[in-house]
């Protein structure tokens, strides 16, 4: 394809960025893919692809030169923005060793639905209030106003953004980007995080072209080879056996034709939500937070406070911040009632000792400043001697622990690095054993706020098509998967698994993984690149080893 062709559907512009790898370049491009009109109706920014391209100051400017490009398929609920520092710390070991490669973080077409005038305005202006009056107060930033959170029937469109269309994107992309399927062949590198990794192994199964005889569009020869960041590259969900929880969407059980009545009648959600914690509005206040901890984070954070009431917000700080069974029923006391640094409020939100959900932990450091206790809700901490061990396949493996002292001092959070200082007090749960150590705590807390608010493409995904697990679940049926045809294509090429010792993976080593410990979901995106042993991070080292290898 000629480069004027490209260019008239292409857009390419800087990102600024205040991250402490300086020496890699990050820009965010825009290529025009419509959706077929079968689609139905949608914005028209939804015609767009676009990822987040990282690449060394020394590289080449144009793809096509680099010595390798590690395409990368985000995880459930994520975007292009949670790859920041994996891509920046692997793009700079590579260049070390004498390689400039790209890493191309992906984000999926749904999130053309999002909104972030109001998180860039507040980074720019430095103001985190005026994040929050642009989506709860209806306050303008230059001539627009919030729309509000797309409804079930203004996302109607994305009950046909399933498996099928995810893959295919990924395959018009990297087409569109590096017309040379020979070129592609030897230099592109795909894979992903959690469900990045499900979608790579689909990837490179599917036939293109459709017609299976032919296999220079197969997608195994779009790579030359796979990694898998905290997952497999396999046909099966990481961490949950490989299947599809029913409770997700309950008319599973009954196949491919009550599940397709559902999204057409609307009930099934065709954006995967929850009435609290995991929806979109959450997912969005995930980038405030991570605005005021990256502003001011040891400011007194007044979000709990300053955010308008709403069902959503009060039972997931509920839920969040209970510190056993009788303070969740009764209420209170609430999160309202203690005082925390910005940054103490962005660890309480994700930090494996806080945050109760396993996929959507990082190991960020501790809770300081005051009195630690035990946090017993959801789950208790003594899982493994109620012989409830497999609850921490859902809840992640470590104790989780919580300011107790409302109205007390102003909590503060110690970071990753300084964990185990000699200021250190060591909080100790009721056991006697401290709640962690240095080797335990990976992620820089200012680096996480900086990646949840910067990027033009963010760290979340508010509206993941739940067609996407659907498909997954289904994926046996007629028409779901069809293009799944090439069988060996996942074996057609090497294989990088990049594990988090205390990830979702945790229970099922393979011969060959690279395993991180004490890293958990979250931190092979995110672990910073120098550790507390003074080592180099570990995952994007051998993802670098392994791209030029």
């Amino acid at each position: 394809m000629p480069v004027s062709a490209r260019e008239a559907g292409r857009t390419e512009a800087p990102v600024a960025s205040g991250s402490p790898v300086t020496e890699v370049s990050e820009s965010v491009v825009r290529v025009r893919v419509p959706l077929p009109d079968s689609a139905g109706p949608r914005p028209e920014a939804c015609d767009w692809l676009s990822y987040l391209r990282f690449r060394h100051e020394d590289g080449p400017a144009e793809s096509a030169d680099a010595d390798r490009i590690l395409v990368a398929q985000p995880g459930i609920l994520e975007g292009a923005g949670a790859f920041d520092s994996v891509a920046r710390n692997t793009v700079a070991a590579a260049a070390a060793s004498g390689a400039h490669i790209e890493f191309w973080a992906l984000d999926r077409r749904s999130n053309c639905l999002e909104d972030g005038t109001g998180v860039r305005a507040g980074l720019e202006h430095e103001d985190v209030h005026l994040a929050v009056d642009y989506y709860y107060r209806q306050k303008e930033i230059d001539g627009r106003k919030f729309a509000g959170y797309q409804t079930n029937d203004q996302v109607r469109w994305l009950q046909n953004v399933g498996l099928e269309q995810t893959v295919r994107d990924q395959y018009d992309l990297m087409a569109a980007e590096l017309p040379d399927q020979r070129a592609r062949k030897e230099k592109m590198l795909c894979g992903g995080h959690s469900l990045g990794g499900v979608l790579t192994a689909y990837f490179a199964e599917w036939d293109f072209d459709g017609n299976r005889a032919t296999t220079d569009d197969a997608g195994y020869n779009q790579c030359s080879g796979y990694f898998a960041l905290d997952t497999r590259i396999e046909k099966g969900l990481p961490g949950l056996g490989g299947q599809v929880p029913v409770e997700w969407i309950p008319l599973l059980q009954f196949g491919a034709g009550a599940v397709q009545a559902g999204f057409d009648t609307g009930i099934i959600p065709r954006a995967l939500s929850a009435p609290a914690v995991v929806n979109t509005e959450t997912m969005n206040l995930l980038a405030i937070a991570g605005l005021a901890a990256n502003i001011a984070p040891e400011g007194q954070s007044d979000l709990a406070t300053y955010i308008p009431s709403s069902f959503n917000q009060d039972m997931t700080y509920r839920l969040l911040f209970s510190k056993d069974y009788p303070t969740f029923v009764k209420g209170s006391p609430t999160v309202k009632d203690f005082r925390f640094t910005n940054a103490a409020a962005l660890g309480g939100l994700l930090d494996d000792h806080s945050q109760p959900l396993a996929f959507m932990q990082a190991s960020v450091g501790f809770w300081d400043g005051g009195k630690i206790v035990d946090k017993e809700f959801p789950a208790p901490n003594n899982l493994e001697e109620l012989g409830l061990g497999g609850l921490t396949r859902l809840l992640g493996t470590e104790k989780k622990a919580i300011p107790d002292e409302p109205g007390g001092p102003l909590f503060t959070w110690r970071n990753y690095d300084r964990v185990g200082a000699p200021d250190d007090p060591v909080h100790k749960s009721k056991d006697g054993t401290p709640f962690t150590a240095a080797g335990k705590e990976v992620t820089d807390i200012a680096e996480l706020a900086r990646s949840l608010s910067e990027h033009p493409l963010d760290f979340t995904e508010h509206y993941f098509p739940t067609r996407m697990v659907a498909d997954i679940a289904l994926a046996g049926a007629p028409g779901i998967a069809d293009g799944a045809v090439h069988e060996g294509g996942i074996a057609a090429n090497p294989v990088i698994n990049l594990q988090a010792g205390d990830g979702l993976g945790a229970g099922d080593p393979q011969p060959g993984d690279v395993i991180a410990p004490g890293y958990q979901h979250i931190d092979v995106l995110t672990a910073s690149a120098v550790q507390n042993d003074g080592e180099p991070e570990p995952i994007s080292t051998n993802l670098a080893a392994f791209a030029i290898r």
